[in-house]
């Protein structure tokens, strides 16, 4: 029997059953027909927080930043190529917090950049502060 895990898309929200032997296979979404995964990390609203970081049955990483903010700026780049590594063992998205400030207050965040990763709809590890690609990519690992 295959086990398949729940993907939610990035560009239409749609929920899609994916057989874990094909998510590396450029899975495409049932309701939009885009990838799954290969884009940039979901950006995160007040409309699709909750489902990305609930409904995902992979870790999703989000990134908690502000356009203001410097090391959020440059860590950016770094951020972006790990997703390209470790997508599709994991979700990688990001959450402005200046336009959605209760989801990073309801959180306590204290200081941006943060990462934290959410797995089975619970935080199960937080780093603040830049990181260069690689670290990003250990520190994912370690926690999973």
């Amino acid at each position: 029997m295959t086990v398949s895990v729940h993907i939610v898309c990035p560009l239409c929200g749609g929920i899609n059953r994916v057989p874990n032997d094909k998510l590396a296979n450029g899975p495409k979404c049932g309701k939009c027909q885009e990838p799954l995964f290969g884009h940039s990390p979901q950006e995160l609203t007040a409309a699709n927080y909750q489902k990305v970081t609930t409904r995902n049955d992979i870790p999703v990483v989000v990134d908690f930043w502000a356009p203001w903010c410097g090391p959020c700026k440059a860590m950016a780049p770094a951020y972006e190529q790990a997703a390209k590594e470790l997508e599709p063992r994991v979700r990688f998205a990001k959450l402005n917090t200046e336009q959605e400030p209760s989801i990073g207050s309801g959180l306590a965040i204290r200081g941006i950049p943060t990462l934290i990763v959410f797995a089975g709809g619970k935080e199960v590890a937080r780093q603040s502060g830049a990181m260069p690609q690689g670290e990003i990519i250990r520190w994912v690992e370690s926690v999973l």
